[in-house]
Parts: C-alpha cells; structure tokens; sequence
C-alpha cells in the first residue's frame, strides 16, 4: 500500500486486497512539498486516493529510466512549494525537467548506463564501508540470540526523560533554512538541524564558523508536524524549530547502541499521531517531564542488555543489505 510517506519509497504496509494499480510506473503525492514522494515501483500496489500513478507514454521504461525522471523532478521542484502551495496534479502537469538528449530525441539509453554505473560505484563503497565498519558480520552472537529469546520476560521500570538527559545549550545561528544549500558546498559542510523528519531533520548545510558543533548525542523537534527522535552519531549543528539531549550522568557513558535504544523508549511517547502543526507536543520543556520505560536489573537500568538487544536488531537488519551487497558486487566484477 502506497501512500504520502517520503520513506521506504512511500510503502506503509502490506495487503492482501487485489492491486488497483500496474507495477513499472513511478508514484506521488499530491499532498506534499515537491517531489519527496516521487518513487518508482517495480510491483503492483493499492495506492491511497491522493497517490498519483504516472504511467510512462513512452517505452521502454525501467527502473534505471525512472530514477533519472525522478531525480530530475527532485531538482526542479525544489524551494518551489510548501504548506500554502503545495505539489498538487496541477503542479506536475506544469512541471518541466532536463533530461539528456541525442539527436534531438531523449536518451534513454544513456539513462540506463549511466544509473547503472552509478550503483556500481555505490555497491562498491557500500562493499568497502561494511568492510571496515565491521558490519558484514551477521552471526548473532549466543548472548545476542538469548537476549531476543528472553524479550518477553524483560522487566521494565519507568523513569522521567529529565532524569536521564540534559538538553545541550547551543548558540543561535544567522540563517534560515530556505537560503542554505541542500548538499555541502564550500564552506557550507556542516549539517544542520531543522524540524524535518527526513533524513534525520539534516537537510542543510552551514558553515563550521559560530557554530555549535555536537555528537553522539539526541536530537528532537520543537516544533513540527512529526516529533521523531533520533539518534546523531555524525558531527552537526542546531538550526532551527528543534533540539538536541545528551546523557545527564557524568559516572557512565552510554554506546552508541544503548542511545539508540533510548530514542526507541523516547518515540514511544513522543512520535504520535495525535501530535501535529495544530495539536504540538512542545519543546524540551514538555518532554522533560515525559516518562519512558526502560529495562531494568536488580533495580537499575540493565545497559548491557539494551546493547545486546540493539546489537542483535541491527545484524538481523543489514544481513538483506550485506547479502545484497554481496551479490550485487559479485555479478558486477
């Protein structure tokens, strides 16, 4: 089922209600911004009644073809719309994109070679990155196996967000989002923090000069239709309409893994949908006083096991991508 979400290529869920619409077409929203939630789909799909099916005129049409059509929409569209004037079926019909040519018709074929060269080159920094980063290890672990084994029997107690975290003051910036550059560029390299949920609310870049540069830490938005917690584990800064948390206890420091786990706890009571531009959750004034549940043992927080519950969570989520990789790198040398 497809709808108006700018992740996962805009699937929410699955059915087993027959498909209304074709697979090999591209799919958006004409409830967004732009075309954030412009995506191919390569199989049959119920689509929402605001997803529009841009069925091709023209053959042939693939997945490589439809990227090129999609990132072009992307650059065209960008800055052009928001809340007030949003990318509607009038909108695209209007859109004009750039698409590379030969002999005055569309290239296709270029198209395909060229996309396809490109996830080459990404399957094979992806190859070298799970390489070095350790991650095309999948074996589970046997406390890793238990600790999923014995989920059901966790004891959970509950502690307030004040308790556990510190909000981190940082200095207020000169800018605003719309005249910041999308990619780094220059001395615009950091990225920075915004109420956005997509890509994690970093979706600009400002310069290092004057700002506050933090890590390791959790960022949450103030003010927002979407009050997702996440986890920055890469150096950035706070711009606008959001905020970040660290750790409160100056005794432990807390991995990477167990943040994570802490965000999950987090989102549990803060990314609802009763919460919205028109019903806001508020800032970190409002969360503070929010209560999570964490595991426990022998009346304390149990770290180990959130690391290991984590730790298990991710192998089993990147062992499809590290047998992908593998493959994909495999028929491509």
């Amino acid at each position: 089922m497809v709808s108006n979400s700018s992740a996962n290529n805009g699937v929410m869920g699955f059915s087993n209600l027959e498909a209304n619409n074709k697979g090999n077409t591209i799919t958006c929203s004409d409830t967004t911004l732009g075309a954030d939630t412009m995506f191919y789909q390569a199989d049959d799909f119920i689509g929402y009644s605001h997803i529009q099916n841009l069925t091709p005129k023209f053959k042939p049409f693939n997945k490589e073809i439809a990227s090129t059509i999609i990132s072009a929409c992307r650059v065209s569209t960008s800055n052009q719309y928001d809340y007030g004037n949003k990318y509607n079926r009038a909108a695209m019909r209007k859109t004009k994109i750039q698409l590379p040519t030969k002999d005055g018709q569309i290239d296709f074929e270029f198209m395909e070679s060229f996309v396809a060269e490109l996830e080459a080159q990404r399957v094979a920094e992806l190859e070298a990155y799970l390489s070095v980063t350790g991650l095309k290890d999948t074996h589970l672990s046997l406390e890793e196996e238990q600790a999923l084994l014995d989920f059901d029997k966790i004891q959970w107690d509950t502690y307030r967000i004040g308790e556990l975290f510190d909000r981190v003051k940082t200095k207020k910036l000169p800018y605003k989002a719309k005249n910041l550059p999308k990619e780094s560029k220059g001395q615009f390299l950091l990225p920075c923090l915004t109420s956005s949920f997509n890509n994690q609310g970093l979706n600009y870049f400002v310069p290092k000069d004057g700002a506050t540069i933090l890590k390791n830490v959790i960022s949450i938005p103030s003010n927002s239709d979407v009050y997702r917690a996440y986890f920055q584990s890469r150096e950035f800064t706070v711009l606008s309409d959001a905020y970040a948390i660290k750790w409160k206890s100056s005794n432990t420091n807390i991995t990477p893994q167990q943040y994570l786990f802490f965000v999950s706890c987090i989102n549990k009571i803060t990314d609802l949908a009763i919460y919205s531009y028109k019903n806001k959750l508020g800032g970190w004034n409002i969360v503070q006083n929010k209560y999570i549940q964490v595991p426990i043992r022998d009346n304390q927080i149990d770290f180990k096991l959130m690391e290991k519950l984590v730790s298990a969570i991710q192998k089993l989520v990147i062992k499809d991508v590290v047998e992908y990789s593998g493959k994909r790198y495999k028929q491509q040398n």
